[in-house]
């Protein structure tokens, strides 16, 4: 086991304007289950593949358990990666797969066929070691894949979107079982996603990118509850959170006929550094309720309903300075409107979150 850290890595591809990874700083703790998550073209798996050794690292260093492995070859580095597509063997069966990088280290069969039948037992795979992979699913596979990550006992797991494959059933199944395999193995782990689900009900801590910069690291609860910048607020959670930019007074920023309350410090951080008189304020979709016509609530015409059995998202529309603007909204489903009615929103006093409207950073 060992700590990561990237200290200022970059990474720079030729003819690009802006690095792929920019400046990347990140402590990863021993044993700890680390989530890089982002958007498409984030810089996520050229982070992690720069600690695999497969991308090189343009500035900066980066550090396995304070050894520097910035410029040593990835077999010189002690990890194991799990890749999206398993990256089996078809030839060879389950064992052959799992036992193939112990033989190209010379390790004894007598420890290899323990570390394989460990490994097979831990992942439920015994039955299936004489098989070839094409006899196998897809959740199969990718446990062999994981199987042969495992019998290397490396310092650190490499994993790459491993579940981006496998249907959604699948997909929560096994996410359960990496993350409880990790916590039973003790090792660290950095796992790439583009799902902030997974990232959310994985990771120790989630780490999330954009443009190659890092935006936030934190435990999956405080991004969610804390999130540092317009971004992330609107990255992390399904639906989405409601963030949208509008007036601002003394009072607070003003959604139609409705006033959400801002503190004096936000207010008078709000105008600083050029944000002049607007506010970026956000809201979850459960974060507010739907209320009757006088009860100072936002009009929204209803568009579609959503109805998820023990609750329902309700989207619609609200026109803000002239403008025609989405919303969604978290309803128990036995109050739930239909199309095309007309609902009154009210966040929850104190359950917003406000950002600089220039820069995007949480006030």
């Amino acid at each position: 086991m060992a700590t990561v850290t990237y200290d200022q890595a970059s990474r720079i591809y030729a003819g690009t304007e802006r690095p792929a990874v920019n400046k990347l700083d990140l402590e990863i703790g021993d044993g700890e289950f680390l989530v890089l998550v982002g958007p498409s073209g984030c810089g996520k798996s050229t982070s992690l593949r720069m600690l695999a050794g497969l991308e090189d690292v343009d500035e900066g260093r980066i550090l396995i358990d304070d050894r520097d492995v910035t410029h040593l070859p990835p077999k010189a580095r002690d990890i194991a990666m799990v890749f999206q597509n398993y990256a089996l063997y078809p030839h060879m069966t389950v064992y052959e797969n799992m036992a193939f990088a112990l033989k190209l280290r010379r390790t004894s069969k007598s420890e290899i066929d323990r570390r394989v039948k460990e490994a097979a037992a831990l992942l439920q795979l015994e039955e299936y070691l004489n098989r070839k992979p094409k006899a196998l699913s897809g959740g199969q596979r990718q446990r062999v894949a994981m199987g042969r990550a495992i019998v290397r006992e490396p310092q650190v797991f490499l994993m790459d979107e491993p579940l981006s494959n496998l249907d959604a059933k699948l997909r929560v199944q096994t996410r359960t079982q990496i993350a409880s395999l990790q916590a039973k193995l003790g090792v660290t782990t950095v796992y790439v996603t583009h799902d902030q689900v997974e990232a959310m009900t994985m990771g120790h801590r989630v780490a999330v990118l954009l443009d190659g910069v890092l935006q936030q690291v934190d435990t999956p609860r405080n991004l969610y509850d804390v999130p540092a910048n317009v971004f992330v607020a609107g990255f992390m959670g399904s639906p989405a959170m409601n963030i949208k930019t509008v007036p601002l007074t003394e009072q607070g920023a003003v959604f139609a006929d409705l006033v959400v309350e801002l503190s004096r410090e936000q207010v008078e951080a709000a105008k600083a550094n050029g944000g002049g008189d607007k506010v970026t304020v956000g809201f979850r979709p459960e974060d507010c309720d739907l209320v009757g016509a006088s009860e100072g609530g936002m009009p929204m015409s209803v568009e579609l309903v959503e109805d998820l059995g023990s609750d329902a998202n309700v989207y619609g529309y609200a026109t803000l300075d002239g403008s025609s603007e989405r919303f969604v909204v978290r309803t128990d489903r036995r109050h739930m409107p239909r199309m095309n009615d007309t609902v009154f929103v009210r966040p929850r006093p104190g359950q917003h979150h406000a950002f600089h409207a220039a820069n995007g950073q949480r006030l």
